[in-house]
């Protein structure tokens, strides 16, 4: 299995996510780029969750049917040909950090994966729900982490 490179021009994997990105700020989607997916993918799905929420993992973003010929979203945009589903605060779309103030810094773990063929979710996915359909159709995935604390 082959692996994607995941970045964002707004942070380095492992590193701080600014405040412009969090739930309690302008909640702006940070950039992300990709490549290395393989030519044979027949969609792309990205999820972003934060294993270290109190209640058990939290699904900040989940974006199936993203066009597996693209190579990238811009801040605050959709990825292309990506249909957003319910998020954990029960919004469609992006939701961005907001861990409990004085706790040590969450890890916000971006995951995107390349399937074989498109991946069937209900409408407000848990993040095992995502890690378990697509892991069945998984040609490459790629990771990013950031991190938050307030």
């Amino acid at each position: 299995m082959t692996g994607i490179e995941l970045s964002s021009n707004a942070f380095n994997d492992h590193s701080f996510i600014a405040r412009r990105h969090a739930y309690e700020g302008p909640n702006v989607s940070p950039p992300l780029t990709w490549s290395g997916v393989p030519d044979d993918a027949a969609e792309l799905v990205l999820l972003c969750e934060d294993p270290d929420a109190p209640s058990g993992t939290f699904a900040h973003w989940v974006v199936v049917g993203i066009d597996p010929h693209s190579d990238g979203v811009e801040a605050g945009q959709s990825p292309p040909g990506g249909t957003e589903l319910v998020n954990g605060y029960g919004q469609h779309g992006w939701g961005g950090p907001h861990p409990p103030p004085g706790d040590d810094a969450h890890h916000y773990v971006f995951r995107l994966y390349a399937l074989s063929e498109p991946c069937v979710l209900p409408d407000a996915p848990r993040a095992d729900q995502v890690h378990e359909e697509a892991g069945k159709r998984r040609l490459a995935d790629g990771t990013l982490v950031g991190l938050y604390q307030r």
